[in-house]
Protein backbone atom coordinates (compact mmCIF):
# COMPACT_ATOMS: atom_id res chain seq x y z
CA UNK A 1 0.00 0.00 0.00
CA UNK A 2 2.72 2.56 1.28
CA UNK A 3 6.25 2.32 1.00
CA UNK A 4 7.70 1.72 4.80
CA UNK A 5 9.75 4.81 4.25
CA UNK A 6 6.93 6.86 3.71
CA UNK A 7 5.17 5.74 6.89
CA UNK A 8 5.99 8.85 9.07
CA UNK A 9 3.94 11.21 6.89
CA UNK A 10 1.31 8.82 6.81
CA UNK A 11 -1.07 9.53 9.51
CA UNK A 12 -4.60 7.97 9.62
CA UNK A 13 -7.24 9.16 12.58
CA UNK A 14 -10.43 8.32 13.24
CA UNK A 15 -13.09 8.79 16.03
CA UNK A 16 -16.56 7.75 16.95
CA UNK A 17 -18.65 6.79 19.81
CA UNK A 18 -16.46 5.48 22.30
CA UNK A 19 -15.16 8.75 23.14
CA UNK A 20 -11.62 8.18 21.75
CA UNK A 21 -9.63 9.39 18.76
CA UNK A 22 -6.97 6.87 17.27
CA UNK A 23 -3.94 6.71 15.10
CA UNK A 24 -2.83 3.79 13.12
CA UNK A 25 0.27 2.55 11.61
CA UNK A 26 -1.44 1.99 7.90
CA UNK A 27 0.65 -0.66 7.08
CA UNK A 28 0.36 -2.74 10.52
CA UNK A 29 -3.28 -2.23 11.15
CA UNK A 30 -1.95 -1.26 14.38
CA UNK A 31 -2.90 1.70 16.71
CA UNK A 32 0.00 3.49 17.96
CA UNK A 33 -1.85 6.38 20.15
CA UNK A 34 -5.06 7.28 21.75
CA UNK A 35 -6.65 10.74 22.64
CA UNK A 36 -8.96 11.10 24.98
CA UNK A 37 -12.35 12.91 23.57
CA UNK A 38 -14.19 12.37 27.00
CA UNK A 39 -17.13 14.91 26.84
CA UNK A 40 -18.85 13.80 23.57
CA UNK A 41 -18.89 11.09 20.25
CA UNK A 42 -16.82 12.25 17.60
CA UNK A 43 -18.42 13.73 14.52
CA UNK A 44 -15.94 14.67 12.02
CA UNK A 45 -12.28 15.04 11.88
CA UNK A 46 -9.63 17.03 9.49
CA UNK A 47 -5.69 17.20 9.11
CA UNK A 48 -4.38 20.47 9.07
CA UNK A 49 -2.50 20.85 5.68
CA UNK A 50 1.08 20.97 7.42
CA UNK A 51 -0.22 17.77 9.32
CA UNK A 52 0.50 19.26 12.82
CA UNK A 53 -3.10 19.25 13.85
CA UNK A 54 -6.34 17.27 14.04
CA UNK A 55 -9.10 18.87 14.32
CA UNK A 56 -12.27 16.81 16.07
CA UNK A 57 -15.73 18.49 15.68
CA UNK A 58 -18.19 17.30 18.55
CA UNK A 59 -20.39 18.86 20.98
CA UNK A 60 -20.35 22.60 21.69
CA UNK A 61 -16.52 22.60 20.63
CA UNK A 62 -14.03 21.68 18.01
CA UNK A 63 -10.63 20.37 19.65
CA UNK A 64 -7.26 20.46 18.05
CA UNK A 65 -4.84 18.05 19.08
CA UNK A 66 -0.99 18.22 18.36
CA UNK A 67 -0.24 14.94 16.04
CA UNK A 68 3.51 15.50 17.12
CA UNK A 69 3.28 14.92 20.74
CA UNK A 70 2.87 12.37 23.34
CA UNK A 71 -0.30 14.34 24.84
CA UNK A 72 -3.86 13.00 24.48
CA UNK A 73 -5.29 15.72 25.60
CA UNK A 74 -6.21 18.57 23.21
CA UNK A 75 -4.03 21.84 23.21
CA UNK A 76 -7.20 24.33 22.09
CA UNK A 77 -10.83 24.42 22.56
CA UNK A 78 -12.68 26.05 20.60
CA UNK A 79 -16.07 26.68 22.14
CA UNK A 80 -18.65 28.88 22.10
CA UNK A 81 -20.94 26.84 20.41
CA UNK A 82 -23.93 26.17 21.56
CA UNK A 83 -24.77 22.31 19.85
CA UNK A 84 -23.15 19.48 17.80
CA UNK A 85 -20.36 20.71 15.43
CA UNK A 86 -21.01 18.52 12.27
CA UNK A 87 -18.13 19.26 10.04
CA UNK A 88 -14.44 20.88 9.83
CA UNK A 89 -11.95 22.08 7.57
CA UNK A 90 -9.00 24.10 6.75
CA UNK A 91 -8.18 26.75 3.93
CA UNK A 92 -4.99 25.10 1.64
CA UNK A 93 -2.70 27.64 3.49
CA UNK A 94 -3.67 26.41 7.01
CA UNK A 95 -4.61 29.91 7.83
CA UNK A 96 -7.92 29.79 8.75
CA UNK A 97 -10.54 27.05 9.75
CA UNK A 98 -14.40 26.66 8.73
CA UNK A 99 -17.27 24.60 10.77
CA UNK A 100 -20.87 23.84 10.41
CA UNK A 101 -23.12 22.91 13.27
CA UNK A 102 -26.57 22.25 14.74
CA UNK A 103 -27.19 25.73 15.69
CA UNK A 104 -27.59 26.74 12.08
CA UNK A 105 -24.25 28.47 12.11
CA UNK A 106 -21.07 28.39 9.71
CA UNK A 107 -18.35 29.68 11.25
CA UNK A 108 -14.24 30.75 10.31
CA UNK A 109 -11.96 30.71 12.52
CA UNK A 110 -8.58 32.25 12.65
CA UNK A 111 -6.00 29.98 13.34
CA UNK A 112 -2.93 32.35 13.28
CA UNK A 113 -4.50 34.53 16.22
CA UNK A 114 -3.75 33.82 19.69
CA UNK A 115 -7.38 33.51 20.88
CA UNK A 116 -9.98 31.33 19.03
CA UNK A 117 -11.55 34.21 17.30
CA UNK A 118 -13.87 33.75 14.82
CA UNK A 119 -14.47 37.01 12.38
CA UNK A 120 -16.97 35.63 10.09
CA UNK A 121 -20.42 33.98 10.81
CA UNK A 122 -23.29 32.80 8.55
CA UNK A 123 -26.50 31.52 9.67
CA UNK A 124 -29.01 29.64 7.87
CA UNK A 125 -32.55 28.74 9.34
CA UNK A 126 -31.93 24.78 9.81
CA UNK A 127 -29.37 22.66 11.30
CA UNK A 128 -25.63 22.78 9.02
CA UNK A 129 -24.85 18.81 8.12
CA UNK A 130 -21.95 19.86 5.54
CA UNK A 131 -19.69 22.22 4.47
CA UNK A 132 -17.31 21.82 1.45
CA UNK A 133 -14.81 24.41 0.80
CA UNK A 134 -14.34 25.13 -3.20
CA UNK A 135 -11.01 24.89 -4.76
CA UNK A 136 -10.50 28.42 -5.29
CA UNK A 137 -10.70 29.07 -1.49
CA UNK A 138 -13.29 31.59 -1.58
CA UNK A 139 -16.52 29.76 -1.78
CA UNK A 140 -18.08 27.41 0.57
CA UNK A 141 -20.39 25.77 -0.38
CA UNK A 142 -23.43 24.36 2.87
CA UNK A 143 -25.96 22.23 3.15
CA UNK A 144 -28.73 22.13 5.68
CA UNK A 145 -31.40 19.69 7.23
CA UNK A 146 -34.13 21.47 5.55
CA UNK A 147 -32.68 20.54 2.23
CA UNK A 148 -30.97 23.86 0.95
CA UNK A 149 -27.45 24.34 -0.76
CA UNK A 150 -26.03 27.64 -0.13
CA UNK A 151 -23.26 29.19 -1.80
CA UNK A 152 -21.16 31.61 0.44
CA UNK A 153 -18.39 33.71 -1.15
CA UNK A 154 -16.00 34.88 1.43
CA UNK A 155 -15.28 38.05 0.33
CA UNK A 156 -18.58 39.57 -1.04
CA UNK A 157 -20.75 37.71 2.11
CA UNK A 158 -23.17 37.07 -0.58
CA UNK A 159 -25.09 34.37 -1.09
CA UNK A 160 -27.24 32.25 -2.96
CA UNK A 161 -29.16 28.99 -2.48
CA UNK A 162 -30.69 25.98 -4.45
CA UNK A 163 -32.69 23.41 -3.36
CA UNK A 164 -32.05 19.83 -5.35
CA UNK A 165 -34.96 17.82 -3.80
CA UNK A 166 -38.14 19.10 -1.51
CA UNK A 167 -38.54 17.14 1.97
CA UNK A 168 -35.13 16.05 2.00
CA UNK A 169 -32.08 16.55 4.22
CA UNK A 170 -28.46 16.99 2.36
CA UNK A 171 -26.26 14.87 4.44
CA UNK A 172 -22.75 15.87 2.75
CA UNK A 173 -21.59 18.33 -0.43
CA UNK A 174 -18.16 17.73 -2.08
CA UNK A 175 -16.45 19.23 -4.82
CA UNK A 176 -13.68 17.61 -7.36
CA UNK A 177 -10.04 18.90 -7.03
CA UNK A 178 -10.34 20.18 -10.21
CA UNK A 179 -13.42 22.82 -9.11
CA UNK A 180 -15.82 21.32 -12.40
CA UNK A 181 -17.58 19.49 -9.91
CA UNK A 182 -20.00 19.12 -7.15
CA UNK A 183 -21.74 16.09 -5.55
CA UNK A 184 -24.44 16.23 -3.00
CA UNK A 185 -25.88 13.20 -1.54
CA UNK A 186 -29.18 13.24 0.96
CA UNK A 187 -31.32 10.98 3.37
CA UNK A 188 -33.17 9.14 0.65
CA UNK A 189 -30.13 7.79 -0.87
CA UNK A 190 -29.75 9.94 -4.15
CA UNK A 191 -26.80 11.72 -5.40
CA UNK A 192 -27.14 15.23 -6.91
CA UNK A 193 -23.88 16.34 -9.45
CA UNK A 194 -23.73 19.71 -11.26
CA UNK A 195 -20.69 20.64 -13.36
CA UNK A 196 -18.99 23.66 -11.26
CA UNK A 197 -18.10 26.69 -14.11
CA UNK A 198 -15.70 29.70 -12.60
CA UNK A 199 -16.66 32.99 -13.35
CA UNK A 200 -13.64 35.62 -14.53
CA UNK A 201 -12.61 37.82 -11.18
CA UNK A 202 -14.72 38.13 -8.60
CA UNK A 203 -17.59 36.58 -10.15
CA UNK A 204 -19.23 33.46 -8.76
CA UNK A 205 -18.92 29.91 -9.31
CA UNK A 206 -22.02 28.84 -11.83
CA UNK A 207 -23.67 25.33 -11.29
CA UNK A 208 -25.52 23.43 -14.09
CA UNK A 209 -27.14 20.46 -12.94
CA UNK A 210 -25.94 17.47 -14.59
CA UNK A 211 -26.73 14.37 -12.86
CA UNK A 212 -29.22 12.52 -10.46
CA UNK A 213 -29.14 8.86 -9.45
CA UNK A 214 -30.03 6.71 -6.56
CA UNK A 215 -27.06 5.70 -5.04
CA UNK A 216 -28.31 4.07 -1.78
CA UNK A 217 -31.13 2.09 -0.70
CA UNK A 218 -31.10 4.35 3.00
CA UNK A 219 -29.67 7.55 3.90
CA UNK A 220 -26.34 8.32 1.79
CA UNK A 221 -24.49 9.83 4.48
CA UNK A 222 -20.80 10.86 2.71
CA UNK A 223 -19.65 11.52 -0.44
CA UNK A 224 -15.98 12.30 -1.52
CA UNK A 225 -13.95 12.87 -5.21
CA UNK A 226 -10.62 11.18 -5.38
CA UNK A 227 -8.05 13.52 -5.86
CA UNK A 228 -7.40 12.54 -9.27
CA UNK A 229 -11.43 13.39 -9.72
CA UNK A 230 -11.83 9.89 -11.44
CA UNK A 231 -14.00 8.49 -8.70
CA UNK A 232 -16.90 9.63 -6.63
CA UNK A 233 -17.16 7.47 -3.28
CA UNK A 234 -20.38 7.47 -1.45
CA UNK A 235 -21.13 6.09 2.08
CA UNK A 236 -24.23 4.64 3.60
CA UNK A 237 -26.85 3.59 6.23
CA UNK A 238 -27.19 0.64 3.98
CA UNK A 239 -24.02 -0.40 5.22
CA UNK A 240 -22.29 -0.19 2.15
CA UNK A 241 -19.77 2.71 0.49
CA UNK A 242 -19.99 2.51 -3.65
CA UNK A 243 -17.35 3.91 -6.14
CA UNK A 244 -18.46 5.43 -9.16
CA UNK A 245 -16.72 6.51 -12.47
CA UNK A 246 -17.07 10.47 -12.52
CA UNK A 247 -17.08 9.78 -16.07
CA UNK A 248 -20.31 8.54 -16.45
CA UNK A 249 -21.23 7.84 -12.97
CA UNK A 250 -21.43 4.42 -13.27
CA UNK A 251 -21.10 1.92 -10.61
CA UNK A 252 -17.44 1.17 -10.03
CA UNK A 253 -17.41 -0.73 -7.03
CA UNK A 254 -19.89 -1.83 -4.23
CA UNK A 255 -17.28 -2.23 -0.85
CA UNK A 256 -19.89 -4.30 1.44
CA UNK A 257 -18.69 -6.95 4.07
CA UNK A 258 -21.06 -8.58 6.44
CA UNK A 259 -22.19 -7.04 9.40
CA UNK A 260 -20.06 -3.73 8.43
CA UNK A 261 -23.63 -1.52 9.14
CA UNK A 262 -23.49 1.93 8.36
CA UNK A 263 -20.49 3.04 6.85
CA UNK A 264 -20.40 6.63 7.96
CA UNK A 265 -17.39 8.34 6.51
CA UNK A 266 -14.52 7.88 3.65
CA UNK A 267 -11.09 9.29 2.12
CA UNK A 268 -8.83 8.75 -0.65
CA UNK A 269 -5.05 7.62 -0.39
CA UNK A 270 -3.61 10.75 -2.27
CA UNK A 271 -2.72 8.10 -5.74
CA UNK A 272 -6.40 7.40 -5.60
CA UNK A 273 -5.80 3.75 -5.61
CA UNK A 274 -7.36 3.51 -1.81
CA UNK A 275 -9.69 4.17 -0.12
CA UNK A 276 -10.49 4.24 3.47
CA UNK A 277 -14.13 3.73 5.29
CA UNK A 278 -15.61 4.45 8.68
CA UNK A 279 -18.25 2.76 10.06
CA UNK A 280 -20.68 1.36 12.59
CA UNK A 281 -18.55 -2.53 13.48
CA UNK A 282 -16.14 -0.61 15.44
CA UNK A 283 -13.74 -0.54 12.48
CA UNK A 284 -12.16 1.37 9.85
CA UNK A 285 -10.98 -0.33 6.58
CA UNK A 286 -8.94 0.44 3.61
CA UNK A 287 -10.43 -1.35 0.21
CA UNK A 288 -8.42 -1.54 -2.77
CA UNK A 289 -10.28 0.33 -5.74
CA UNK A 290 -8.96 -1.78 -8.77
CA UNK A 291 -9.79 -5.11 -6.94
CA UNK A 292 -12.95 -3.74 -4.42
CA UNK A 293 -11.43 -5.44 -2.04
CA UNK A 294 -10.61 -5.04 1.43
CA UNK A 295 -6.41 -4.34 1.87
CA UNK A 296 -6.68 -4.38 5.72
CA UNK A 297 -9.26 -3.87 8.95
CA UNK A 298 -8.08 -1.35 11.73
CA UNK A 299 -10.33 -2.58 14.89
CA UNK A 300 -9.69 -1.33 18.16
CA UNK A 301 -12.28 1.23 18.94
CA UNK A 302 -15.05 -0.37 21.44
CA UNK A 303 -17.92 1.97 19.60
CA UNK A 304 -19.37 2.58 16.22
CA UNK A 305 -16.40 5.02 14.17
CA UNK A 306 -18.20 7.61 12.89
CA UNK A 307 -15.25 9.60 11.27
CA UNK A 308 -11.88 9.31 10.01
CA UNK A 309 -9.24 11.76 7.99
CA UNK A 310 -6.37 10.90 6.18
CA UNK A 311 -3.22 12.12 4.57
CA UNK A 312 -0.02 11.00 3.38
CA UNK A 313 3.07 12.26 1.62
CA UNK A 314 1.90 13.53 -1.64
CA UNK A 315 -0.62 15.09 0.12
Amino acid sequence: MFDKSEMDQVILATGGYDHTIKLWHTHSGICYRTMQHAESQVNALEITPDKQLLAAASYQHIYMYDLNSNNSNPIVNYDGITKNVTDVGFEVDGRWMYSGGEDCRVRLWDLKSKGTQCPKIFEVQAPVTCVCLHPNQVELFVGDQSGIIYRWDLKTDHNEQLIPESDAMILDIAIDPLGTHMAAVNNKGRCYIWSLKSGQIDEPTKMNPKHKFDAHKRHALKCEFSPDSRYLVTTSADQTAKIWNTSDFSLRQELKQENQRWVWDAAFSSDSQYVFTASSDYTAKIWNIEKGTMEKEYAGHQKAVTALAFRDCAV
